[in-house]
């Protein structure tokens, strides 16, 4: 199975907001993205709206090629403009105003309640639904019964791992639980934190499907092109997985 590549543009849309005008133009960057070889690209939109607007997902779903995923908290109003875009994927995450980034992920067993109709009318509107979990069997175990598509591994705590730790236990939990996700019939996503320097071990991980990375990808896009970065992160996926 080749190891799909979903491309994460949020970072080019906080630079659009931090001058509050029209450039960069995060839509561009994902056809860029997309031209590199890109999968797919995922963008989050935030209830504060701190990046990607919902003028970005509108013309995003128009000009895209390739699947578009849209990470969101499980919300009415987060339903009530993602829906009528009618994105490929939406992703649920947890969401708290005052965290920089995403920070862990999300407990559907102790929300089952209240994401079980989210996933119902996502999933009754024709949109494909992942839940973005810790390596936690019990949270793949519910994201099963919530029915939803697919999971995607949180791979945070393996990432920030300091660099001369044993990347050994997360890394099994990782292992763990996709396989876990596999035999339950879900598709398994993974990312947070990875970069061109710790992808390979996940990469490794036959049972994961799709890579979703974003910091990384555009850190280095400024340095060396968002193409080049992105044709570096699908080498190195690449290699591993062959």
């Amino acid at each position: 199975m080749n190891l799909r590549l979903g491309v994460n543009v949020d970072h080019v849309a906080t630079l659009r907001q931090a001058r509050g005008g029209h450039e960069p133009e995060p839509v561009a960057a994902a056809l860029l993205a997309q031209s590199a070889g890109a999968d797919s690209i995922t963008v989050h939109l935030r209830g504060d709206r701190r990046h990607i607007q919902e003028r970005d997902l509108r013309v995003l779903k128009e000009v895209l090629a390739i699947p578009l995923n849209v990470e969101c908290a499980a919300t009415t109003e987060a339903m009530e403009v993602i829906i009528p875009c009618k994105p490929s994927w939406v992703t649920l995450v947890p969401e708290n105003r005052e965290e920089l980034t995403t920070q862990g992920g999300l407990d559907a067993v102790f929300l089952q309640g209240m994401l079980k109709p989210v996933v119902r009318e996502l999933r009754g509107a024709g949109v494909h639904v992942s839940l973005f979990v810790d390596p936690v069997l019990d949270q793949v175990k519910m994201a099963a019964k919530l029915e939803a598509d697919a999971v995607e591994l949180n791979t945070g705590t393996y990432s920030d791992l300091p660099m001369d730790s044993d990347p050994s236990l997360e890394l099994a939990r990782l292992r763990d639980a996709a396989r876990l996700a596999s035999r339950l019939g879900l598709r398994v996503l993974a990312g947070h934190g990875l970069n061109l320097q710790n992808v390979g071990p996940v990469a490794a991980i036959p049972e994961i499907e799709e890579l979703n990375i974003g910091h990384s990808l555009i850190g280095r896009a400024v340095l060396v092109g968002l193409e080049r970065s992105v044709a570096e992160m699908l080498t190195t996926m690449g290699e591993t997985r062959s």
